[in-house]
């Protein structure tokens, strides 16, 4: 899977010059959405599917901070798989300097809001999880 790349724009930036926090979260977003597409599985194909993946949790530790107008890399790992969860690692560097440690946990929806197990009604979409997080082994 590529790399993320995501320019560091001066509105996201605060009053010292440095990337604002709050910013890393849709920074993590963006890369799940790329992984995702580079993957087979788009957001709209998710969606026509009958599927909503909200998250449930966040984490992140700041190694190095950012600024306008340096290029972030985000590599995009599944750290863990259930029937029922993924969590994805993000890995954030800078001229190969990792910056940002980050990790979100879904869960999966059909259309009435009810949790359902990927495993078994999505066996594809699963397979092809399994498949890349077995990779990382």
């Amino acid at each position: 899977m590529n790399k993320y790349k995501h320019k560091i724009n001066y509105y996201e930036t605060d009053k010292m010059g440095i990337t604002h926090h709050s910013n890393y979260i849709r920074f993590m977003e963006e890369a799940r959405v790329d992984f995702l597409d580079q993957l087979g599985w788009s957001f709209i194909k998710l969606e026509n599917e009958g599927m909503a993946s909200p998250v449930m949790s966040v984490e992140g530790v700041f190694k190095k901070s950012t600024t306008f107008p340096q290029t972030i890399e985000i590599e995009v790992s599944i750290e863990k798989l259930s029937a029922a969860k993924l969590t994805f690692g993000y890995e954030f560097t800078v001229d190969g300097e990792v910056v940002f440690l980050g990790k979100s946990t879904h869960c999966f929806l059909d259309t009435r809001g009810v949790p359902v197990l990927i495993e078994k009604k999505y066996p594809d979409f699963y397979a092809d999880l399994k498949k890349i997080a077995e990779q990382k082994k």
